[in-house]
């Protein structure tokens, strides 16, 4: 959980970190109560997620459920899972393509307000 004082930190992730993690990454990182990274799951993902962003983050945004599942498979005991949401956004999109940002807006928005 985000300590007294400092932003809450969120990670983005989706599978190769170049469209919906990254469009979310640039899009929510403006906001001053939030420390904001993405990544991927892919071993060819531009950053690929690794232990120590699941330690860094308070809570955790996987764009479908593939990821959630690849998640919970690269880190099968980590406490960092129970802080992950899936958001259900399907890979149908390009970076910052307006459709993708209004869903992002509006999906993220009902668990961080």
């Amino acid at each position: 959980m985000a300590q007294p004082g400092r932003p809450r930190r969120v990670l983005f992730v989706c599978q190769w970190n170049r469209s919906r993690s990254a469009t979310a990454e640039r899009l929510f990182c403006r906001r001053k109560d939030l420390e904001v990274r993405s990544a991927g799951t892919s071993p060819d993902a531009l950053v690929r997620v690794n232990e120590r962003m699941l330690d860094w983050a308070d809570v955790i945004f996987t764009m479908d459920e593939g990821q959630r599942e690849e998640m919970a498979a690269m880190f099968p005991t980590h406490a960092a899972l129970e802080r992950l949401v899936c958001l259900d956004i399907p890979d149908d999109f390009t970076f910052l393509q307006p459709a993708l940002v209004d869903l992002l807006e509006r999906k993220v928005a009902t668990h961080l307000g």
